[in-house]
C-alpha cells in the first residue's frame, strides 16, 4: 500500500510540475538536475556559452550553449586528453579521480573564446582558445604551476592576468600571448581573506569569478561559514590591484559558487550551483538585481522555485541521450554525451568492427572495476533515471567481466562474468566500500538485457538493478546500493558500460545500444 502511495505521490509531483511548465511557459529550479558543477557562463550576442568541470573524464572541459539559460546541449570540449601520466592512464594501479582539470573560465575577447582550467594531476596552468566553440579546433597553451580556481582577465588596457587562491586572493600578470607568467610583471595578493564578509570562522574562499561593470570590477567567491551553508561573497573594486570592499550577498540552500550574466533584454541572473546528494552538484538560475551597486540575488533572499525563462525541454539530447551505436559518415564516433572514465585505450573500442554496435576488448588484466580502462560514461539525472543496454557475450575469455555500472567510488554494477567455462549475470555492489558480489544467475544465451535505475529525490539515492533475457520481463538481481556523493571521486554517479579481464586479455563484448530516459520504469 505504501508504494502504491508513493507512486501515486510522485507521479501526481510531476504531473503537476509538467503542468505548471506547460501552462506558464517558466522555467523550474534546479534548471539542470545532473552534475555540471563550476559553471562559467557567458553571453556573446543572443547566445550563451557555458564551461563545466568533468576533472578525471577524457575528453574534458565541456563547453555547452543556449539561448535562454534553461536548455543547454553540449557543443565541443576544450581537450580530448589533459596529459599523459599513468595517473590519467589508469596505469600501475594509479588514478586521477576527484582531480584532473578542475574548475574552469570561459571567456570572450576579441572575437576569440578562451577557456582556462588547472589541475593538480599535471601541475599546469591551461588555456585554450578558438575563433568556433562548436567547430573549433582548441589551441592550448600550458604553463607552470597550476593555478587554483582562477578567473581569466582580460583588461582594459591589453594587459591579462589571473586572480587565484583560496582565502587569499593574488592578482598575477600573464604575457601578451598567454604563454606564461609575465617576468616582472605585476604578482600580488588583492584580497587576504576573501571569506570575511561571511563571518570570522567561514572556511573556503575559492571559486573566483571576475566581472566588470560600469567601470567597477565586480569578484564573486564561495565561502562557508562554520556550522552554515554555501555561501556567496562578492568583492568590488574600481582598480584590480584594489582596495577592495566585500559583502556576503547571498545565503539559501547552500546554493553558491559561481558569478552574473545579463539577457539581451536587460535581466540579470546569478548563476550557482548545488550540492544534491550522489546526483552531483547542479546547476540553478537565480534572479538578481543591482542596488547602491551591488548585487543582490534571490527573490527575498531565497531561490525560487519558477523563474521567468522559458520551460525546461528536458536533459534529452543536450546533457544526456540514449545512442543505438549506429553512425553514418561523417558522424563522429561517439556523440559529445560520452566520456571516457580517464584517458582510453582508443586501440581498445570501436563502432566500426561490427555495425551498429560498441565494441569493447580487453587489453591487460585487471582487479579492481575502477582501475579497468575504457568505460564509457554519461551522467545520470535527477530526480529519477533509467539506464539500459542489450550485450552480446559470445566472445568473452575466461575471467571476463562486463556490463553496465553506476560509477562512483562506492560502485554498482550489473553484468556478466565468464568463469569456469560458464556465464552468469552478476550484480556487485561496493557500498562498503569493498565490492561484494550480491547474486549470480546462469545464463545459457549469448545475449542479455541489463539495466540500473537512480532514485535521487529528496536525496533518497538508492539505486536498482535488473537482467531481462528478452527484453521485456525484467528481474530484480542483487540488491539495492545506497548511493553516495564521495570526495575522493568528486563527481555525481555516472552510467558506464565496460569491459575488463582478470585472466586472459582479448575477448570482447558487444553493446547493441544505450538507452536512458528520465524516469524509473521498474517498480521497487
Amino acid at each position: 500500500m505504501k508504494k502504491i502511495q508513493y507512486c501515486f505521490a510522485l507521479c501526481s509531483a510531476l504531473l503537476i510540475s509538467t503542468l505548471v511548465q506547460a501552462q506558464t511557459n517558466t522555467a523550474v529550479n534546479p534548471v539542470i538536475w545532473a552534475d555540471v558543477p563550476d559553471m562559467s557562463i557567458i553571453r556573446v550576442s543572443d547566445t550563451y556559452y557555458m564551461s563545466s568541470t568533468t576533472m578525471h573524464m577524457s575528453p574534458g572541459v565541456p563547453v555547452m550553449k543556449s539561448v535562454d539559460l534553461v536548455n543547454w546541449e553540449l557543443v565541443s570540449y576544450a581537450y580530448a586528453t589533459l596529459g599523459d601520466n599513468d595517473e590519467l592512464n589508469l596505469m600501475n594501479g594509479k588514478n586521477a579521480y576527484g582531480r584532473g582539470s578542475w574548475a574552469s573560465c570561459i571567456r570572450y575577447h576579441n572575437e576569440t573564446f578562451y577557456v582556462s582550467t588547472f589541475s593538480s594531476t599535471t601541475n599546469k596552468t591551461y588555456i585554450w582558445s578558438t575563433k568556433d566553440p562548436e567547430k573549433g579546433p582548441w589551441k592550448e597553451m600550458s604553463f607552470s604551476p597550476s593555478f587554483h580556481d582562477h578567473t581569466l582577465v582580460f583588461d582594459d588596457d591589453g594587459r591579462v592576468y589571473l586572480i587565484y587562491g583560496n582565502k587569499k586572493l593574488i592578482l598575477v600578470e600573464l604575457n601578451a600571448d598567454l604563454s606564461g607568467v609575465k617576468p616582472g610583471g605585476t604578482d600580488q595578493v588583492i584580497i587576504e581573506n576573501v571569506s570575511a564578509p561571511s563571518g570570522p570562522d567561514s572556511g573556503l574562499g575559492e571559486g573566483s569569478q571576475l566581472f566588470r561593470l560600469n567601470g567597477k570590477y565586480y569578484l564573486f567567491n564561495i565561502t562557508w561559514p562554520r556550522g552554515g551553508m554555501r555561501t556567496v561573497v562578492v568583492h568590488r573594486a574600481d582598480r584590480l590591484t584594489g582596495p577592495w570592499e566585500g559583502k556576503l550577498v547571498f545565503q539559501d540552500l547552500g546554493v553558491a559558487q559561481g558569478g552574473m550574466v545579463d539577457t539581451p533584454d536587460g535581466k540579470w541572473y546569478a548563476y550557482l550551483f548545488r550540492d544534491f546528494g550522489s546526483v552531483g552538484r547542479i546547476p540553478y538560475i537565480v534572479p538578481m538585481k543591482w542596488e547602491n551597486g551591488w548585487p543582490v540575488i534571490g527573490i527575498g533572499g531565497k531561490v525560487p522555485e519558477t523563474l521567468e525563462l522559458p520551460a525546461g525541454r528536458g536533459l534529452i539530447p543536450g546533457i544526456v541521450a540514449s545512442d543505438e551505436f549506429k553512425r553514418k559518415k561523417p558522424e563522429p564516433s561517439l556523440p559529445l554525451v560520452w566520456q571516457w572514465n580517464h584517458n582510453p585505450d582508443n586501440s581498445a573500442w570501436s563502432v566500426n568492427r561490427k555495425k551498429g554496435y560498441l565494441r569493447l576488448t580487453t587489453t591487460r588484466i585487471d582487479t579492481l572495476f575502477t582501475q579497468a580502462r575504457n568505460t564509457l560514461t554519461q551522467r545520470t539525472l535527477g530526480p529519477e533515471c533509467s539506464g539500459s543496454t542489450l550485450i552480446d557475450v559470445t566472445n568473452m575469455k575466461e575471467g571476463d567481466f562486463a556490463g553496465l555500472a553506476l560509477l562512483q567510488r562506492k560502485f554498482g554494477l550489473v553484468g556478466v562474468r565468464f568463469k569456469d567455462g560458464l556465464r552468469s549475470v552478476v550484480m556487485v555492489n561496493a557500498q562498503s566500500g569493498t565490492p561484494v558480489e550480491a547474486e549470480a544467475v546462469p545464463l545459457n544465451q549469448e545475449k542479455v538485457f541489463l539495466k540500473a535505475e537512480s532514485d535521487f529525490t529528496d536525496r533518497r539515492d538508492v539505486a536498482y538493478f535488473y537482467y531481462s533475457l528478452d527484453g521485456k520481463t525484467w528481474k530484480p538481481i542483487g540488491n539495492q546500493l545506497k548511493m553516495e556523493y564521495s570526495m575522493p571521486h568528486f563527481m555525481g554517479y555516472r552510467y558506464g558500460l565496460f569491459n575488463y579481464s582478470t585472466k586472459i586479455p582479448g575477448g570482447f563484448v558487444d553493446f547493441d545500444w544505450f538507452r536512458i530516459t528520465n524516469e524509473r520504469t521498474e517498480s521497487e
